[in-house]
């Protein structure tokens, strides 16, 4: 028996030694070594520790705060690193693939995008030199309401002009990072939906400062979720707003809310890219060290073949992930590449989680291991920010041109 268990402990060595890295991306080799750095010592005990607690990382946002990388898209003349969405997403990509979770940051890079591009000098000004030192945070962006769900030209909550103010009624749910952001974008109604010509028109987008509000008729209310994901159910009743807080024209909030989320969600497709590649990871080197009837597991094709689907996928969203950063940094229409991307990084990082689970079979719902823990934070990318059945109806309409569907 002793001699039995020694042999398997050395074929376990064996094993692990014969797993090599897995293949990497060569594009921003840089830039991935820098952050992979920074996030080791956040390791799997910190995070289990984070999640356990249902707490919020501050310690690791801060970390990347004055590092720098959450505002490698601010211009140099604001302070930032003056980077595109690539590059942002790679930063997004590699906190995933290191084990933890972009998701309590990834909305201060797109929500300053929308600031930066559509934003008054003024409010550039204001606001992106103290975002990039962590003066501040903009993390909040409050779009989805209870009644309008993902049809958001249904939405309610308006912001009526009243002197050289607007005041905001209405409710939003889903809000995230609202209990740690300093500043949050708003969309409101300010032309009735009865009174425009498209109903996409009469939105506006706001900057609202979080803290006044919440003393001035803002009432946040925060939602429990399967998630440690910090996200709430907003009220407003006679929110005023000063005049200047409205980003860009009035009535056009809606399309620049597109323009947003287009950033948004090459950003996701990323970190699902980096969960995707954590799990397959996970799940090949257990594969090679996890013996069963004097054999490793992953020798067996049934074992083997969901991890290499899951590798091929991956890869693939990659592809796409690139393709709709490179188009929106050049300032190119990218709605399908965007949109094909998140879908195929969300379907990746969950068919790599079902693999990983599977591989690991019961300890792969044991926390320690933390598949699991990574297994419910990718679960969510098949619902939000958009789900993957309006990403196929987008597809549909606009690129295959069949009639709409709703």
């Amino acid at each position: 028996m002793g001699a039995d268990h020694q042999g398997d402990r050395q074929l376990r060595r064996l094993n692990a030694r014969a797993v090599k890295d897995l293949p990497g991306d060569e594009r921003f080799r840089e830039l991935r070594e820098g952050l992979r750095a920074a996030c080791e010592p956040f390791g799997s005990s910190y995070w289990q520790k984070v999640d356990a607690e249902r707490g919020y990382p501050d310690e690791f946002v801060q970390m990347l705060t004055l590092g720098g990388w959450l505002s490698a898209m601010i211009p140099a003349e604001y302070g930032g690193s003056g980077l595109g969405l690539a590059q942002a997403s790679v930063i997004m990509e590699e906190i995933n693939r290191s084990g933890g979770n972009a998701g309590f940051c990834h909305g201060q890079m797109y929500n300053m995008g929308t600031l930066l591009r559509h934003g008054s000098e003024a409010q550039k000004r204001r606001w992106l030199p103290r975002i990039a030192t962590g003066e501040l945070r903009l993390q909040a962006m409050a779009v989805t309401e209870p009644a309008a769900g993902t049809d958001t030209t249904k939405i309610r909550t308006t912001a009526v002009k009243r002197g050289d103010r607007w005041i905001v009624n209405g409710q939003k749910v889903w809000i995230s990072r609202v209990q740690h952001t300093d500043g949050m974008i708003l969309l409101a109604r300010t032309t009735p939906l009865a009174e425009v010509k498209r109903k996409t028109g009469g939105m506006s987008l706001f900057v609202v400062q979080v803290q006044q509000a919440m003393a001035q008729g803002m009432t946040v209310r925060p939602i429990r979720n399967m998630v440690n994901h910090e996200t709430s159910e907003l009220f407003f009743e006679n929110l005023e707003l000063e005049a200047d807080m409205m980003i860009g024209r009035e009535g056009e909030g809606f399309r620049y809310i597109l323009d947003g989320l287009n950033a948004e969600r090459a950003l996701i497709a990323a970190e699902c890219i980096g969960d995707a590649y954590w799990f397959i990871d996970k799940a090949r080197r257990y594969a090679a060290d996890r013996v069963v009837f004097d054999r490793p597991i992953g020798q067996n094709q049934g074992v083997q073949f969901p991890i290499a689907q899951a590798y091929i996928e991956a890869q693939a969203a990659n592809l796409m992930r690139f393709r709709a950063c490179d188009l929106y940094d050049a300032h190119e229409p990218c709605g399908a590449e965007a949109n094909m991307a998140k879908y195929l990084g969300a379907k990746a990082s969950w068919e790599a989680g079902e693999a990983c689970l599977q591989t690991h079979g019961g300890y792969g719902f044991a926390a320690e291991y933390d598949v699991e823990r990574k297994f419910r934070e990718t679960r969510l990318y098949q619902v939000a920010p958009i789900s993957t059945n309006l990403i196929l109806s987008y597809v549909a309409e606009h690129v295959l041109g069949l009639p709409r569907s709703f």
